[in-house]
């Protein structure tokens, strides 16, 4: 009892250490705007899919207010690079303007080489009203339909008519639209969309600077004279003034709050995303009841033969599985790390079920910024005690009496590794002068849950799991190991491990590609139906390539299958790390050493994490297959 006191003790501490981030849940209720109404618009990071570094909006001159303030961000928004701050940009619900200046700058030889790079590295602005990110709408050239881009580009590159000198133009003028549903009964509002159009437009204006009162030439609200077009756009050179202006206009739509995000969520060729889907879903399917099918068949019948023999000399003319019935649950060699992966994989198994479980449910829709981020987080502490309870009843079956030990290498050994790779890219992005860069506070907080909350669940699960019975084989141990046979070169273990991985990535590398593209193209991933799927079909996979290996490497008089089994299925992530090499190649346009080294930095974290889950999962099915059969025949 004493203990969970302390755990909710740290719970509160957490919170307070981190503010009131936990608890920023954007998008769950709807707010009404009455007529007239501020509506505060937000703004976020700068982004860029060719660079990955997220840059705060204020990191370039543009018209800050009087004190910057930062909204609350959870600690999924935090880790992404999000950085939402309030702007100067501020409308009225259902009063349209025009040509509101916002204010003007001075370009010196430092702020004119800034927006230089940030347009060179085609670098968009990222704003926010309402909960809602700001899009462009672009038209599709092949079809009649609209499909929407996070954010605006800084500006454009191109050249004067007659010029071949490549010049750099600055977006300073933004024509917002925000759309909204109208209540007939409360002349209330809803805000169910918000667009821009951004356009380069070298301002001008008569007299002396006045402020916003100054009177423009290229734009005048008194004159109904506004921006409709880019023809003389604002270049960006030492000593030029920008002045930075926009339009609002308020339109009415029959899209109601709840659908709002739908819009954003069908950016895609859905049609393509359902095909490869179905397709992959349908040919794993089949592979998987074909293997099962056989399996069967083959066992029944092994089974049946092995049972019907009479005598001894009988038995011992045989071969095959049975003759290793008494090395097969010899403990393996490092079986205590076996036990500490096998704990390790049941963490981030729980971990990415729950999460989907949750995600499915709607509980983790893109509208919650952050939250699927944070949600794996604390999942992922609270399942330590799972991984503790795993890794000791397993090392309790290795005849291991050194519990704490394997308990101190479960909570520590993996999120060791993951925090190594983290740090050194955590330093590099800081060198950037990113966003991306994670603050002090937030690595304290990171700190605090593994070695607060996930250490202590561990060890409480491995004390729990080793005051259990030990788990019965159910065949007994010979003393004398047997020699195991030359094996054929198709059962040597380097190569049936590689195979073995084949089948795992060949169920989830369609979807592996969506899922790529919404964390390095900036999209949005909402498919999670589809997700979980493909994660069922991927323990079922995992699962059976493993079961059938294993049964053909005892068919062989080889009994060294603890390892193997964990590294056939395994070795997926291996097939995966290549498809992100070969995905960064040539889908991404990356040009700099240290974004490299962040893209193959995390896709390294995400394979190592994809190697525990599915070894594990190979593990657990080969273990429980080796007791069945074993458990099945009778042992002379």
């Amino acid at each position: 009892m004493a203990f969970w006191r302390a755990l909710a003790f740290s719970a509160v501490l957490l919170l307070l250490i981190h503010g009131s981030r936990c608890f920023y849940l954007p998008g769950v209720a709807p707010q009404d705007f009455q007529k007239g109404d501020p509506l505060q618009v937000k703004v976020n990071k700068l982004t860029s899919t060719k660079t990955q570094l997220p840059y705060s909006y204020y990191s370039l001159p543009y018209c800050a207010p009087p004190k910057i303030q930062d909204s609350a961000e959870n600690l999924g928004e935090v880790l992404r690079g999000d950085r939402i701050e309030n702007s100067l940009y501020v409308f009225k619900m259902r009063e349209p303007q025009m040509c509101n200046i916002v204010c003007n700058i001075k370009l010196d030889a430092k702020t004119a080489k800034e927006f230089k790079e940030k347009i060179s590295d085609e670098y968009r602005v990222n704003m926010i009203l309402d909960n809602l990110p700001l899009v462009v709408p672009l038209k599709r050239n092949d079809q009649d339909s609209t499909v929407y881009q996070l954010g605006f580009h800084v500006g454009l590159k191109g050249q004067y008519s007659g010029s071949k000198e490549e010049k750099y133009f600055i977006h300073n003028h933004l024509a917002f639209t925000v759309k909204y549903h109208k209540d007939v009964l409360t002349e209330s509002a809803r805000i169910v969309g918000f667009e821009v159009k951004p356009f380069s437009v070298k301002h001008g204006y008569e007299g002396k600077w006045e402020g916003k009162t100054t009177r423009l030439t290229t734009c005048d609200p008194h004159a109904k004279h506004t921006v409709v077009n880019s023809n003389s756009p604002q270049e960006v050179e030492e000593g030029n003034e920008i002045i930075f202006t926009y339009d609002v206009e308020f339109q009415a739509s029959d899209v109601k709050w709840a659908s709002r995000w739908d819009a954003y969520l069908l950016m895609n060729d859905d049609q393509i995303h359902w095909f490869s889907i179905v397709n992959s879903l349908m040919i794993v399917l089949f592979l998987s009841g074909m293997v099962a099918m056989i399996m069967l068949r083959t066992l029944y019948r092994d089974i049946a033969k092995y049972n019907e023999l009479e005598t001894q000399e009988e038995a011992q003319e045989e071969t095959g599985w049975k003759l290793v019935h008494g090395d097969v649950f010899r403990p393996p060699t490092n079986s205590d790390l076996l036990c500490v992966y096998v704990g390790t994989g049941v963490q981030f198994f729980g971990m990415m079920l729950v999460t989907m479980m949750f995600a499915v449910l709607g509980f983790l829709s893109p509208s919650n910024r952050g939250g699927l981020m944070t949600a794996m987080l604390l999942l992922w502490v609270f399942m330590g005690i799972f991984a503790g309870y795993s890794s000791t009843r397993l090392y309790k079956m290795f005849k291991g009496s050194e519990w704490k030990k394997v308990a101190l290498r479960t909570a520590t050994m993996f999120p060791a590794v993951v925090s190594a790779i983290f740090f050194v890219l955590n330093a590099l992005i800081w060198g950037q002068k990113s966003s991306g860069a994670v603050p002090f506070g937030t690595m304290f907080a990171l700190i605090f849950l593994w070695f607060g909350i996930s250490v202590p669940l561990v060890f409480v699960g491995s004390y729990v799991g080793f005051k259990k019975p030990a788990i019965e084989n159910p065949v007994k141990t010979n003393k004398i190991p047997r020699q195991i046979p030359e094996q054929a070169w198709y059962m040597n273990p380097v190569f049936s491990v590689l195979i073995g991985g084949i089948l795992p990535f060949g169920a989830v590398f369609i979807e592996l590609f969506f899922i790529l593209t919404s964390i390095w193209l900036n999209q949005f991933y909402y498919i999670f139906g589809f997700l979980f799927l493909v994660f069922i079909i991927l323990i079922v996979t995992c699962a059976e390539i493993t079961i059938v290996l294993c049964y053909f490497q005892l068919c062989s008089e080889d009994y060294l299958w603890w390892w193997r089994s964990y590294l056939t299925s395994g070795s997926s992530a291996l097939y995966l790390f290549l498809y992100a090499t070969f995905y960064f190649f040539t889908k991404l346009e990356i040009t700099k050493l240290v974004s490299a080294i962040f893209y193959f930095g995390y896709m390294l974290i995400a394979s190592y994490a994809f190697f525990v889950v599915t070894g594990t999962i190979g593990f657990y099915a080969c273990f429980w297959f080796t007791r069945l059969i074993y458990s099945s025949v009778k042992i002379d």
